[in-house]
């Protein structure tokens, strides 16, 4: 196998990964980026709140930003999937799915995560077209409009809370999750109905548009847009194998730790964007890829300052 040397490999195209290798070329390291291909906001035909990019195309986003990384020559951004990664002398090594190995002094990943949706049939096909997760995201477009809220847990409230500021039509749907009293009480002196039956199925029209929910009784309620709380599961196969520490987090389960820069647990490894924060949106993923690559290229700096006083 050909073997390949370059300061930093970021596992991830993403708004993180394309950050991070900005602020390294600019720096004049050799950078590889390996792009699955498969942003998490892949779904939407639109991402708002992102300042100069206001309901644009997050996919012409990131080709945008593929096109401003080929002014510097050391970076690299190539389609494909890692298929192992090792602590090797002075660095990692990193083979890729087309048997390729590469070596590397330090490794970033941002390799993003992925939704779990609800079990509940048609929800899925509605995905970012007339079901979604983040009222600051895509409640602007749904005001006004007939909105179900479909709970997974108590937390669900919030979003429903959120979207009531944006229309007075607000249906939250419990589907077996057990309110307090209080988020209950919170509910319905803003007007927003509470159903304790559970929703059976997502329906749409012969257009595949969303046309509403069908409960468990069989009985069919109307809405214009569905929202739900997935659960998100970080990327995060590589970041453990390597060892990385791991805490828990606001939103569940186990994800893996970083400082403010986006250093782990073990020695030149690093991550950043949705990998370590499932909240993460847009912009914060691209200010932690920003913040990523400068404290990487610092490190390596430290490490030529090293080096440099020893052979003098």
């Amino acid at each position: 196998m050909q073997q390949h040397s370059w300061d930093v490999i970021i596992v991830g195209g993403g708004s993180a990964g394309l950050s991070a290798a900005l602020m390294l070329g600019r720096s004049r390291r050799s950078v590889l980026v390996v792009d699955e291909g498969r942003p998490r906001n892949r779904f939407a035909g639109h991402m708002h709140g992102v300042l100069g990019r206001d309901h644009t195309s997050p996919l012409d986003l990131l080709a945008a930003g593929r096109a401003e990384l080929r002014r510097y020559e050391g970076v690299v951004v190539r389609p494909g999937e890692v298929a192992a990664a090792s602590v090797a002398d002075d660095g990692f090594e990193v083979e890729l799915d087309d048997e390729g190995r590469h070596l590397a002094r330090r490794l970033l990943v941002a390799s993003g995560l992925r939704d779990e949706l609800p079990g509940i049939p048609g929800l899925a096909e509605q995905w970012g077209r007339g079901a979604f997760i983040c009222p600051y995201c895509d409640g602007w477009e749904q005001r006004d409009g007939r909105i179900v809220v479909i709970a997974s847990s108590a937390a669900n409230v919030h979003q429903a809370q959120l979207m009531r500021q944006l229309s007075g039509d607000v249906t939250f749907y419990g589907h077996g999750v057990e309110l307090p009293p209080e988020a209950r009480a919170g509910l319905e002196a803003r007007g927003i109905r509470v159903e304790d039956r559970a929703v059976a199925e997502v329906i749409a029209d012969e257009e595949g548009r969303l046309r509403g929910i069908r409960l468990d009784d069989g009985t069919d309620a109307a809405a214009d847009a569905i929202f739900v709380g997935p659960t998100p599961r970080p990327n995060d196969g590589i970041l453990l194998a390597l060892g990385a520490e791991t805490a828990d987090h606001p939103m569940g389960g186990s994800w893996v730790t970083v400082d403010p820069m986006g250093r782990t647990s073990v020695s030149g490894l690093w991550a950043a964007g949705n990998v370590t924060d499932g909240r993460s949106s847009v912009p914060y993923a691209m200010a932690a890829g920003s913040l990523a690559g400068a404290g990487i290229n610092a490190d390596l700096v430290e490490d030529e300052v090293r080096a440099a006083i020893a052979a003098a």
